[in-house]
């Protein structure tokens, strides 16, 4: 039933799998259609997850440095929809492997003028290799797991960056129970949601990269943030210390 329900939702898509054969699709997708889509969807997640986004960020100021400057780096930045729940006067460096959110990243920076901005740079998760290992005092990472080719590498590179001491923070989409009908729909969903949506994985069990990753102190919750429409509700939050 997965395999058929898989292949009734390609042929709805087959333009976008078309567009994908010919070489078009990816392009077009991290230039126009992902930038636009997923600051709209963000905006949607945001307020249904402000919640738990102030309580996750509550604590940064505890991670500042021995200079009592916070020193933050945020992976997969996109549009800076995060930058409201950072404190004021941190220093926030933006990473994202697509450069194509330049206006909802500087709208949102003028939105938030309590942040100091040091640098954005071009980098995939998995390799940060412009930032110095040790350097900061919190990295951030919110709904990008999801889409890194590697989750272990990139838990690699937050370690190596962060300075001992510092702090790991996350919210994303996982995998749902393997008995439910919302992972039922994961699976149904993901060849075409994953073309669609630039390699978003809807059933990766994240936690368990989580808690193979060297943290000295690890806090995990699974939480459901309903989205319309969209089989992404189970998602985990937390932060762990190097």
């Amino acid at each position: 039933s997965v395999l058929l329900l898989r292949a009734g939702l390609a042929l709805l898509a087959w333009p976008i799998y078309l567009l994908s054969f010919l070489g078009i699709w990816e392009p077009f997708c991290r230039k126009v259609f992902f930038p636009f889509v997923l600051e709209k969807i963000c905006g949607i997640h945001d307020k249904k997850s402000k919640k738990h986004k102030q309580e996750l960020f509550r604590n940064l100021p505890d991670f500042r440095g021995p200079s009592g400057e916070l020193r933050l780096l945020e992976i997969g930045t996109g549009s800076g929809s995060n930058f409201q729940f950072y404190p004021p006067g941190c220093k926030v460096t933006c990473t994202d492997i697509n450069p194509n959110f330049q206006e909802g990243l500087s709208r949102n920076m003028k939105k938030n003028q309590h942040l100091h901005y040091e640098q954005f740079l071009v980098a995939a998760g998995e390799d940060l290799r412009q930032v110095p290992s040790g350097s900061v005092d919190a990295v951030v990472c919110t709904l990008v797991l999801c889409s890194v080719h590697s989750v272990s590498s990139t838990l690699r590179e937050v370690l190596r960056v962060l300075r001992p001491g510092g702090a790991f923070y996350f919210l994303e989409h996982v995998a749902a129970e393997h008995s439910s009908w919302t992972y039922f729909w994961q699976q149904v969903c993901y060849p075409t949601w994953k073309l669609v949506f630039a390699g978003c994985c809807l059933t990766r069990e994240l936690w368990k990269n989580l808690e193979e990753a060297k943290f000295s102190e690890l806090k995990i919750q699974h939480i459901s943030v309903a989205m319309p429409w969209m089989p992404v509700e189970p998602h985990i939050v937390g932060y762990g210390v190097k």
